[in-house]
């Protein structure tokens, strides 16, 4: 089994390298990441040694995918850092994009992209950084680091993480490595119910349902949501319809709704997940006048902000607003149901605000149960959309939608919490 896995990690590597070599941008970035990638480690370290001469310096790694992983991650380093801030934190990052946008996290000493997981290069990485904890986040299984960490005596807890049926299928080969690697952990904190019965069913027994930390994250963000004086001077006193991370599938079916006369008053503000300059341009040319994008908004004018007001629609060209923007939104549309998943529905529904969403969406316990409360709706053409947005359009409906939406929220909060106080409960 081993040697299947070093095979695979060596196969990965090999179509990375050569995705790079054909010009692969996000493969050009995870290549050079991690060219030399020990001697950066060492030298980063050796240059900023923390103050130790007050504190009792302990070093805790996490290690996240992406940047979905970090936001899940990243309410305990913060909780973490509050409430012991003698805690010098290593982050590492799979993927380049989640490593390019938070390379300069301010809350981690070190951050670093993690090396490819083999036997040696785990015993060099943990040589070097030497933690005291480590946290991975979600889905993150990289045998050999695991394993060191575990020789070690390291303890290392898994948070966030979610499981399903067909990953302990006896029809999969790799399901004795998945139970082997899950056993490595300390403890494994879990998003549901299903997950903990589907871990005891395999004898894992160190386990806890706490929640999604991502919720906490979510949460705070509107709690701190600040103010967008020209999204607000673009919204006026509209009903604002807002397009989350969305992709040209789920453009096509909500662009018919904007010639619908029955929502003739209402905004749209539309943040696609492909933000590049190719992108942008196609939905542009979708999309009727009057129109506007953020990037050209530069200047408290006279003129521009008539432009700003008169606009039916805002194109969100660039990344960081999503989050805020959301507080102005009266329903929000989540993009990805279409390829390979829906993104982040957590986000709106902190500000109470009901979703849709086309049809991959199970994968994701928020959303199944935020469709199963009320909170969302699962479309699966434009004439489903068109139906739901008619249905919210009564204020009843809405009121039940928004409530179920956020009652998710609120009733989900506390997952951070329950791993600090484990974490302050270890020697």
């Amino acid at each position: 089994m081993l040697f299947i896995y070093d095979f695979a990690i060596f196969i990965y590597k090999t179509f990375i390298h050569i995705a790079a070599l054909f010009g692969n941008e996000k493969a050009q970035l995870w290549v050079n990441g991690r060219k030399h990638i020990f001697e950066n480690i060492k030298t980063v370290i050796e240059n900023q040694k923390p103050d130790i001469s007050s504190l009792q310096i302990k070093t805790l790694w996490m290690h996240v995918a992406s940047l979905g992983e970090f936001e899940q991650g990243r309410p305990i380093l913060e909780q973490l850092k509050k409430e012991t801030p003698q805690y010098k934190i290593v982050l590492t990052f799979f993927s380049p994009s989640g490593f390019e946008i938070r390379k300069n996290y301010p809350l981690a000493d070190y951050i670093f992209y993690l090396p490819i997981d083999t036997a040696k290069n785990a015993r060099l990485f943990l040589d070097l950084i030497k933690p005291d904890l480590a946290i991975f986040v979600k889905y993150e299984f990289w045998f050999h680091y695991l394993n060191q960490l575990h020789l070690r005596h390291i303890p290392t807890l898994l948070v966030s993480a979610i499981f399903r049926p067909k990953q302990f299928s006896k029809l999969n080969f790799y399901t004795p490595y998945i139970i082997r690697v899950l056993k490595t952990f300390k403890h494994i904190f879990v998003q549901d119910t299903p997950s903990v019965n589907l871990l005891q069913k395999q004898g894992l027994t160190n386990i806890s349902r706490v929640g999604d930390t991502r919720i906490d994250r979510v949460l705070a963000i509107a709690h701190e949501a600040k103010q967008l004086p020209f999204i607000e001077q673009f919204v006026g006193h509209s009903l604002v319809f807002i397009g989350g991370s969305t992709w040209q599938p789920d453009e096509e079916i909500i662009v018919p709704l904007l010639k619908d006369p029955r929502f003739k008053d209402w905004k749209f503000i539309f943040a696609p997940h492909d933000t590049t300059s190719k992108n942008i341009d196609r939905l542009e040319k979708q999309l009727p006048e009057p129109k506007i994008k953020y990037s050209e908004i530069s200047a408290n004018t006279e003129s521009q902000n008539l432009k700003i007001s008169k606009s039916r629609i805002l194109i969100i060209d660039n990344v960081g607003l999503l989050s805020a923007i959301y507080r102005y939104g009266r329903i929000a549309y989540i993009g990805g149901g279409f390829g390979s998943g829906i993104h982040n529905t957590l986000e709106p529904i902190a500000f109470g605000l009901p979703v849709i969403f086309g049809l991959k969406y199970k994968k994701f316990a928020e959303a199944v149960s935020l469709v199963e409360t009320g909170g969302a709706f699962s479309i699966a053409d434009s004439v489903g959309f068109q139906k739901v947005m008619l249905d919210l359009s009564s204020k009843e409906n809405y009121i039940t939608a928004a409530k179920a939406a956020k009652n998710y929220a609120l009733f989900n909060q506390g997952a951070t919490n329950q791993i600090i106080d484990f974490l302050k409960k270890m020697p």
